[in-house]
């Protein structure tokens, strides 16, 4: 049984060239291991039904999705700065000791220590993704 990696990476990259690039790098560094993508339709339903049903969609991710993977690689923004919800993805697995990676926008891939860093706040980083009107800001 292959184990499964969560794959978290802010929404403003989903159906992107960057996303398919990584998605593409990070399964021929983990070939052993069956990538978990939260941008699936399964996913935002998910979401969508726990947010509407608990208030919190987040709670879709932390208390279905990333008990079913056995550790975690994530994508800051291109600053470094990481959004409140891949900290807190990130985080889930830090907490349980099972092993977390770091991916940058050009693919390289490192082990990572969340200990240093401080996330942006829910409303820095709703900032980075988008605009006031709803639009989807670029990464």
């Amino acid at each position: 049984m292959l184990k499964r990696l969560y794959f978290g990476h802010p929404i403003n990259t989903y159906n992107t060239d960057l996303e398919s690039e990584l998605l593409r790098r990070i399964s021929r560094v983990f070939p052993d291991w069956e990538i978990e993508n939260p941008n699936q339709k399964c996913h935002q339903e998910g979401y969508a039904h726990w947010n509407k049903t608990t208030g919190n969609g987040m709670n879709y991710f932390t208390e279905r999705v990333l008990p079913s993977c056995h550790g975690g690689i994530f994508l800051p923004f291109r600053d470094g700065s990481w959004g409140t919800g891949v900290f807190k993805e990130a985080k889930f697995y830090t907490d349980k000791r099972q092993p977390i990676w770091v991916i940058v926008h050009d693919g390289n891939i490192m082990p990572f220590d969340l200990s240093a860093i401080q996330p942006l706040t829910i409303e820095e980083t709703r900032i980075r993704i988008r605009t006031a009107s709803g639009e989807t800001v670029p990464y």
